[in-house]
């Protein structure tokens, strides 16, 4: 996995990836200007190269890791099994998708992850996972985390609010707007969710995410108090000091906010969670990189210090080595450990009570 960004050209025109709803699939432009899928996969497709007359590419398909298939003629073969009998030692949970009106004319996509042994008569407690971007998106395929936390008894939810992909600039499209309609979709999949599903534990809830996951993390538990725990990794506290220290570039948060500090400091301030976690009520683990220059680590100490201030259980976990990439490519015992805080921190207060 690593995404080339490679243009191809063949007989057919000029071959890139394209995010459609929730899939990732190969698209052409063709020599009159038209753009046609070139793939209709439910995944993600990655790198890809032309190999005679075959379009060879790795993917994320059928809920499996990483895998080497050719595409010829519109025929799918899977060229490679890297986990061999994956799937038949351990428990896999596939994602449930469903569609629902947040707010009049706007179509929001959801999935749901059933837990190990489920059972239609019990009622089990759920984690909301919220993908990072804003501008990217989650789908039908493998997860790893998910997949762990679904095999430790939970309910995974998770959903493609507005700023996320595949739906058009419009859609994706929240600068100024952070915290709200984003919070809006998120709070209104969380209700259609629980009314679709009865059996997930509405008083048993919590949210996790990483990167603008992390932000809206943060920014949830400062608006609501409905989720028992939350873990924020690699998140954004305050625009203020976001704006000067990323690596993303000083116009980033001129980009996605609005002003820059001296033009009006109270826009950033009202969009930043730190000025609303004097109102946080929620257990809050923070998880950051002591080398993460996209949202540097005083991010997170800033989110960590409130809570601690205003004696609310929080603790922080800073790995050290690691960077902004933590989760997808860091050291496999720091990625281990990174999963047991977050479902420690889970079990701990979201089922404190069973």
């Amino acid at each position: 996995s690593g995404g080339s960004g490679n243009w191809l050209f063949n007989e057919d025109g000029m071959i890139f990836t394209q995010t459609q709803g929730y899939s990732c699939n190969l698209a052409v432009l063709k020599p009159n200007g038209i753009v046609e899928a070139y793939s209709s996969l439910d995944g993600s497709i990655f790198d890809y190269v032309q190999l005679g007359n075959q379009i060879v590419f790795n993917a994320l398909l059928d809920h499996q890791p990483l895998e080497l298939y050719a595409l010829e003629n519109n025929n799918l073969t899977q060229l490679t099994e890297l986990n061999p009998g994956y799937g038949d030692s351990i428990f896999l949970s596939t994602p449930e998708h469903f569609s629902f009106e947040s707010a009049k004319g706007i179509t929001i996509d959801g999935f749901v992850m059933k837990p190990r042994n489920f059972n239609e008569s019990r009622r089990y407690p759920a984690i909301l996972n919220i993908h990072g971007g804003p501008k990217t998106v989650y789908g039908s395929v493998y997860y790893h985390e998910m997949q762990y936390w679904a095999s430790e008894g939970y309910a995974v939810i998770f959903c493609n609010p507005r700023g996320s992909d595949g739906k058009g600039d419009a859609f994706a499209d929240i600068r100024g707007l952070y915290g709200s309609i984003d919070y809006d979709d998120l709070m209104a999949f969380v209700d259609e969710t629980i009314t679709r599903h009865p059996w997930i534990r509405h008083d048993q809830l919590g949210v996790t995410g990483g990167s603008y996951g992390g932000f809206m993390t943060n920014w949830i538990v400062g608006h609501t108090q409905r989720f028992k725990a939350a873990a924020t990794q690699r998140s954004i506290a305050n625009w203020v000091s976001m704006y000067s220290t990323s690596d993303i570039g000083y116009f980033f948060t001129k980009d996605q906010i609005g002003p820059t500090p001296w033009s009006d400091i109270d826009k950033l301030w009202d969009h930043s969670p730190l000025k609303y976690a004097d109102q946080i009520k929620t257990p809050l683990l923070v998880i950051h990189s002591e080398e993460d220059y996209r949202c540097w680590v005083v991010e997170g100490m800033q989110m960590f210090t409130a809570l601690k201030v205003n004696r609310i259980p929080s603790k922080m976990v800073m790995f050290h080595g690691e960077n902004h990439e933590l989760s997808r490519g860091g050291k496999p015992q720091n990625r281990v450990k990174r999963l047991k805080e977050i479902t420690d921190w889970m079990n701990t207060y979201v089922r404190a009570n069973e």
